[in-house]
């Protein structure tokens, strides 16, 4: 039981910006086989998301000590070498509930595998465009699997193409709202993101894209008038606090709003279901 609780620990804070958002996104463009596949298709996710949290946090010990030190490295739950060790089992964890659904789902596993390397071992985390290339990537990757695992066939439909190709776009742009709360985190670890590269402008960017996408998104989707000005209306609001409220707690509150932003950004797809 405490090995379980340790495993859910070093997935705990991305269960909002990573688990439920992808399963909500595999849900709308699947669609949902059946139940049986809804928790499939979580399990997946989760045990994707341990395997690249793993990989992470073993780089990150100093930091988490500041700022999760209830996380399992920092809290001494886990040593750095059982950390290596569970990382290279979750591998092949992946790769095993991966091979239920077939070998196109085990190349998945292994692209996002890859994707997970580059970003921790190979300097993916220490410059703002590799950073968020990383980050679109995978977010397309887990979206990718997950989609066909929750879905009725191992293709992927014209319309969860789209929307994951706008999903990973919408994630490009404005994914480095997340770094604002802890530039002074990255800054000890050497990690120039855009945060810190461009303070200002790279808020000015956020606020845009969050507008730009709103507008573009709501016209390809199709959505209604009375769904699309609240929509856009919340862009403007989240776009104005981290232009007006900056700092390491208000931009964490920032990026509460941020995650509820993309949240209905990758449900808007299921407007194209309203009949």
């Amino acid at each position: 039981m405490n090995f379980l609780y340790i495993l859910f620990l070093f997935t705990y804070t991305d269960f909002k910006t990573i688990f439920f958002p992808v399963l909500a996104v595999a849900a709308v463009l699947g669609p949902v086989k059946s139940n049986k596949s809804v928790v499939e298709a979580a399990l997946w996710i989760w045990v994707h998301l341990l395997q690249c949290n793993v990989s992470n946090q073993r780089n990150s010990i100093d930091e988490d000590a500041l700022n999760r030190p209830w996380r399992p490295l920092p809290s001494g739950k886990v040593s750095i070498q059982q950390a290596i060790i569970l990382r290279y089992i979750v591998i092949w964890a992946c790769v095993a509930c991966s091979s239920l659904y077939g070998v196109q789902i085990v190349l998945i596993s292994l692209f996002l595998t890859a994707i997970t390397i580059i970003y921790d071992d190979y300097g993916g985390a220490t410059h703002w465009i590799l950073k968020n290339l990383c980050a679109a990537i995978g977010y397309a990757i887990f979206e990718v699997g997950a989609t066909v695992v929750i879905g009725p066939s191992l293709s992927l439909s014209n319309t969860a193409i789209q929307g994951i190709c706008y999903s990973a776009i919408v994630v490009l742009t404005t994914i480095h709202a997340q770094d604002f709360s802890d530039t002074a985190g990255d800054a000890t670890q050497g990690r120039v993101t855009l945060a810190i590269y461009a303070p200002y402008k790279s808020r000015f960017a956020l606020a845009f894209f969050l507008l730009f996408w709103s507008l573009a998104l709501s016209l390809q989707w199709h959505l209604s008038n009375i769904l699309t000005v609240p929509y856009v209306g919340y862009a403007l609001f989240v776009g104005w606090r981290y232009m007006w409220y900056q700092g390491a707690s208000a931009d964490g509150k920032s990026y509460v709003f941020y995650n509820i932003w993309l949240g209905m950004t990758h449900l808007l797809p299921l407007w194209r279901f309203r009949t």
